[in-house]
């Protein structure tokens, strides 16, 4: 097994156990029985454990599995942050929004993408004398393309929920 092979290895299991450990604790804060809507995460923790490193680890599926992963991350962001602002207690402090919050399961989230990110890059990568990637910022596979899909996303989300309720 060469190093590329090795590493890439080490990541796809990151991302196993960052998904596992992020669903089970999902699972054990709102199980499935308290509530039907848990059904989501409950769906999309099964992908991201399952089906993502399987995906990751197959050189002609790593783009389609670099894409669930980031709208997992996208979606599980937006819907955390919601659930964070309505069930809010307390005044506005710094301590309480990084404490009493969902900002720490999100931040596991996008840890979990910047291992499925790296995956991506890794496949892609010829030599370690590559340059870094050119262009526009705001075009796939950029960075910039998944923030328009992040702030689009949540836009979307917002307004259907302020004119469907």
């Amino acid at each position: 097994m060469n190093m590329k092979k090795r590493i890439k290895a080490i990541l796809v299991a990151s991302l196993f156990f960052l998904a596992l450990g992020g669903w089970l604790l999902h699972l054990r804060i709102h199980p499935l029985a308290k509530d039907a809507d848990n059904i989501i995460p409950l769906i999309s923790g099964i992908v991201s454990i399952f089906c993502l490193p399987i995906l990751f680890w197959f050189e002609s599926t790593v783009t389609l599995a670099y894409l669930i992963n980031g709208f997992l991350a996208i979606i599980g962001t937006i819907i955390m942050a919601q659930v964070s602002i309505i069930n809010f207690k307390g005044p506005p402090t710094l301590k309480n929004i990084i404490l009493n919050s969902l900002l720490a399961d999100i931040a596991i989230l996008w840890g979990k993408f910047s291992v499925g990110k790296t995956i991506f890059e890794l496949e892609y990568l010829k030599s370690d004398k590559d340059v870094a990637r050119r262009g526009r910022f705001f075009r796939y596979p950029n960075m910039g393309w998944w923030w328009v899909h992040l702030f689009a996303l949540a836009a979307v989300y917002t307004l259907g929920n302020i004119f469907w309720k």
